[in-house]
């Protein structure tokens, strides 16, 4: 799996992806053009970098925690249904070995963005990291 590394624009986040890191980090506003396009090729390489690994991490003792960073300042609803898509998938990896942990960004008073994830954290039935930032 390689490395992904997507710049910000006006109307999509920046999004890393560092298998060798385990890292997954999405910054920024989330709300472009055309979703499918911009979400789709992400959630594909996901999936299959982590359907490759599961066996691996059922089959060894791997201590490294892959880290999954949100820190998004907005997203519109269909940015949500992906951004959803990509948690399931989350979780997926760890019901099935895969140490994960999520941490979920919010600027200090904005309570909408951490209820979201406290939203998002209940539907997938995993518990988040929840870190407020100083603005």
């Amino acid at each position: 799996m390689k490395h992904i590394n997507i710049a910000a624009t006006e109307k999509s986040p920046r999004v890393t992806f560092d298998p060798k890191k385990y890292l997954f980090e999405m910054e920024g506003n989330s709300r472009p053009e055309n979703v499918r396009d911009f979400f789709y090729p992400l959630i594909d390489n996901l999936k299959e970098y982590f359907d490759s690994i599961i066996y691996k991490a059922n089959h060894k003792e791997d201590e490294s925690i892959f880290n999954f960073n949100f820190k998004l300042e907005y997203f519109n609803s269909a940015s949500a249904k992906f951004i959803s898509d990509i948690l399931v998938i989350v979780k997926n990896c760890h019901d099935n070995g895969i140490k994960i942990k999520i941490n979920w960004y919010f600027e200090d008073g904005d309570e909408d963005m951490k209820e979201v994830g406290e939203d998002f954290s209940e539907m997938i039935a995993f518990p988040f990291n929840f870190i407020m930032v100083k603005r």
